[in-house]
């Protein structure tokens, strides 16, 4: 598959993901406004939806209806844009934009804000538990929410997020750092690709490791690269403040290791990605792409 070719396929998905999402929050009832507003802003205003993609893709890969894959990857973008807007909060990173619009706490306020990404993360469970389609059994779904509230809470994305609060300010260890952002940013996108292993029928116990090692490179990847855009790129093609992990004193991989050994590391993530991918009996065309969108991006 070209580069052109997926991004086609990954405006398709986006465009799919947002209405699916515009419709979830259309449901709402009514009865609290200003916090249905200030989800939708969360929401709606922006996103790549790169992790929706990632469930697609691998939903593709392994033959995996498309309908579910889709609820799957709207649930999981709950998750990240409540993490977004909890992050942004004055406590956090205090971060005043996000994707070149305000953020949350700033369109709204701060309380709105922290129901907003609460909401949000009890969406992406309501949607796990009423939009998967009939062929999805009880089984797969109680694994489907059991491997998201794990992605999630402590053992995920909140337990990152903890160690990256009590590491600012301080230097840390390179496999500290590799351990914060394993759970901080990679918990999410290792559960794409977990999802779309538990929505598939059958799959050899070689094929499970192969992608879950995929899914961990490309998240260390995704990180690696994030760190280096912060401090190469501007705030215009960012959408947020540029260099703000430095002015944050944040522990990152260009701060431990210098923007050259960042680089070497992302090339290294990104190799070990595409080697996993080498031993899948399945066309994985689609996901090589992925993997080296994620070393690419700009923003």
């Amino acid at each position: 598959m070209s580069e052109r070719e997926l991004s086609v396929r990954q405006a398709s998905t986006k465009k799919q993901i947002d209405a699916f999402l515009a419709k979830q929050i259309q449901a709402l009832p009514d009865h609290a406004p200003r916090l249905k507003n200030a989800m939708q802003h969360a929401l709606l205003v922006g996103g790549k939806r790169m992790r929706p993609l990632l469930v697609c893709l691998c939903a593709d890969t392994l033959d995996v209806s498309p309908d579910d894959a889709l609820a799957v990857g709207a649930a999981i973008e709950c998750i990240h844009a409540y993490s977004l807007v909890h992050d942004d909060l004055p406590a956090m990173d205090d971060d005043d934009t996000r994707r070149g619009q305000p953020t949350c706490h700033i369109a709204f306020d701060e309380a709105s804000a922290i129901l907003a990404g609460d909401a949000l993360q009890t969406l992406a469970f309501d949607i796990l538990t009423t939009q998967l389609s009939i062929h999805c059994t009880c089984e797969q779904r109680l694994a489907l929410i059991r491997a998201t509230a794990i992605a999630a809470g402590y053992k995920g994305m909140c337990g990152g997020q903890a160690m990256d609060l009590a590491a600012t300010g301080h230097t840390i260890s390179e496999p500290t750092l590799k351990q914060l952002h394993q759970l901080k940013t990679g918990a999410l996108l290792r559960l794409c690709v977990e999802a779309a292993i538990i929505l598939a029928e059958s799959l050899s116990v070689e094929s499970h490791t192969a992608l879950l090692a995929y899914a961990d490179n490309i998240g260390m990847a995704f990180q690696v690269r994030d760190d280096i855009i912060d401090v190469t790129e501007s705030s215009e093609t960012l959408g947020k403040p540029s260099g703000s992990d430095e002015k944050l004193h944040k522990s990152t991989f260009v701060s431990l290791l210098g923007l050259d050994g960042a680089q070497q590391a992302l090339k290294n993530y990104h190799t070990q990605a595409l080697q996993a991918l080498d031993t899948l009996p399945y066309n994985t065309d689609l996901l090589r792409q992925f993997a080296d969108l994620m070393t690419q991006r700009k923003y």
